[in-house]
């Protein structure tokens, strides 16, 4: 098991300005579940007078008794009558700066559905001048956007802060990771995301795929079934949208193509579709140099949640053959599709390390989009679009060196996007390589003499900007 604690830098450091103001705080934590969130939380309240609640799935009269220990200590004897007196007897001490954090506040709203509007009177009768902090955490999204998030939430214009967290970037998953290298960080990024605790799962004396034999392959692994609970839990109609991912992860990426093959009409295959964007589970793409995204024809959908992506891919196409034990028929299709399953998400992290690099002041040409380009004819797994000039670049995931093939098929996709996008023969467009095993020599010395960009799957996962010198550094060809 792995306890590090690691990133959240920004976000405690948020929950610590709050916590500073001298006014009333109302502040909403949200995000998957098993992201982080009470381990945040935990942090944060550490020496904080006052109380931190864990609602559950129960009554509401259940839920008063419990909330009123929290409150007053185990051996409390009774409970508050109604919300509005426990909400007003956890304030405290007007004048002294208290802390309460309710987690899993949908459970509670659930039980208590006007929950929300108590608070909010409440709130603007008493307790926004006092000095109280108030934080309401939750894994349910859709619940939590609904009762303190969006425009028609009882408590929206009352927070006055919020987070929602995220997955650990790459460089984070990497801390948590000591034992791996960067191959086995990237291959954990593509099939388990970021999520903390997965991670602390993990046997770093075993590779991926042998952990996820163990966690996910297994009918009795405890993330077996884990994407049917979290989907479960945010979505009314869970078969139809089981079937989208499903349809997606066997490779349809187009809107009709996706509906056909789930079997959904599709216009509610769309509506559905939003849904899952909304929840951060599916993204769409379109190429980076569309001026109306919104608007694209050419939008893919792909599954942006590492491990659903993994599990609709490798485990529920194979429930019937994983519940009869077949393990090993399983797991030899996943060490045979396992580099082609992570080759888009190495992609995707070399398009997030030109974002920082960029940001960093290390590339030639300040960034203002960076994403992918394809036509029928052609592909360009990297693209950065700059005021003045392009940058593309090539990723692969192969266990050989990249070679010259490599960068002379780049370089003739460079003047295809030329011709496409309709740039000036004069425009400058620099090239970047990005490779999970190095370089061959002359490559290296044919990329040092054009300013050709060279990026290793280590510098992917460090985060930081790559060496230049050794590179060579970018250029204008």
């Amino acid at each position: 098991m792995n306890d590090r604690f690691v990133d959240r830098e920004d976000e405690l450091a948020l929950l610590e300005r709050a916590w500073a103001s001298p006014k009333a705080e109302l502040f909403v934590v949200y995000g998957r579940r098993r992201v982080g969130k009470t381990a945040l939380l935990r942090r944060f309240s550490q020496g904080k007078p006052g109380a931190y609640w864990v609602a559950a799935i129960t009554s509401e009269a259940t839920l008063r008794r419990s909330f009123t220990q929290a409150l007053e200590g185990e051996s409390a004897a009774f409970a508050y009558d109604d919300w509005r007196s426990a909400f007003l007897a956890a304030r405290g001490d007007p004048g002294t700066r208290r802390l309460l954090v309710i987690d899993e506040y949908p459970y509670l709203a659930g039980a208590a559905p006007g929950v929300g509007i108590v608070l909010q009177a409440l709130w603007d009768e008493v307790l926004e001048s006092s000095r109280l902090m108030v934080v309401l955490c939750g894994s349910h999204i859709g619940m939590m956007e609904r009762e303190a998030v969006s425009y028609r939430a009882p408590l929206f214009g009352r927070r006055t802060g919020q987070i929602r967290l995220r997955p650990l970037p790459t460089w984070g998953v990497a801390a948590m990771l000591p034992g791996y290298g960067a191959a086995a960080v990237v291959e954990t990024v593509a099939t388990l995301g970021g999520v903390p605790a997965y991670l602390r799962m993990l046997e770093q004396d075993c590779s991926i795929a042998q952990n996820l034999e163990r966690l996910a392959l297994d009918p009795n692994g405890v993330l077996h079934q884990e994407p049917v609970f979290l989907l479960r839990e945010e979505l009314h109609e869970p078969r139809s949208y089981f079937a989208l991912l499903q349809a997606i992860a066997a490779g349809n990426t187009r809107l009709n193509e996706i509906a056909q093959a789930a079997g959904v009409e599709r216009a509610p295959a769309s509506r559905y579709l939003a849904t899952l964007i909304d929840l951060g589970v599916v993204e769409r793409a379109v190429p980076v140099t569309e001026r109306h995204p919104e608007k694209s024809r050419k939008g893919l959908y792909i599954i942006a949640d590492g491990f659903l992506r993994f599990w609709f891919r490798f485990v529920a196409p194979y429930g019937s053959l994983l519940a009869i034990g077949q393990t090993e028929t399983v797991r030899a299709r996943l060490d045979s599709g396992l580099a082609g399953f992570v080759a888009p998400v190495f992609e995707q992290l070399s398009r997030e390390w030109i974002v920082r690099a960029g940001a960093s002041g290390a590339l030639p040409l300040p960034l203002r989009a960076v994403g992918r380009w394809w036509t029928r004819q052609a592909e360009i797994d990297v693209v950065a679009l700059g005021e003045e000039g392009v940058l593309l670049g090539e990723c692969k995931w192969s266990t050989r060196p990249v070679g010259l093939d490599v960068l002379n098929a780049l370089r003739a996709r460079r003047e295809l996007f030329r011709g496409e996008t309709g740039m000036g023969p004069q425009e400058p467009v620099w090239l970047a390589l990005f490779s999970r095993s190095g370089f061959t020599p002359d490559l290296v010395a044919e990329a040092k003499a054009e300013h050709v960009l060279l990026v290793t799957a280590e510098d992917v996962v460090a985060g930081g900007p790559a060496e230049r010198g050794r590179q060579g550094g970018p250029g204008t060809r």
